[in-house]
């Protein structure tokens, strides 16, 4: 997709629908909401639209991170205490690896 040929008005409707996405549980829309509207928020000459531009593509990467630091302490406290959780950890798995270790 080129955003960049898009005109202003529809730039920041994109930017909010994959904002609002974000919300049903999908956190790599606010990534892509990131990576594609970055350069309209920050490096381009201000219009109109630039400001919620902006504001939607901080909290999509607010969100991003958030849900980052989430999933990575969801797989360190699973990975170091799996053993100790009994059947419970191995109902919320997958694969049940061999071994305490």
């Amino acid at each position: 997709m080129d955003f960049s040929k898009a005109p202003n008005p529809r730039k920041l409707q994109l930017c909010r629908t994959y904002f609002y996405a974000g919300f049903a549980l999908l956190p790599f829309v606010w990534a892509i909401n990131v990576c594609w509207c970055f350069e309209e928020a920050f490096r381009k000459p201000p219009f109109p639209e630039q400001s919620q531009i902006k504001r939607f593509v901080i909290y999509s990467a607010v969100g991003t991170l958030l849900w980052i630091v989430a999933l990575i302490a969801w797989i360190i406290i699973f990975q170091t205490n799996r053993t100790g959780w009994g059947a419970t950890a191995d109902y919320m798995s997958f694969m049940i690896p061999l071994g305490s270790a």
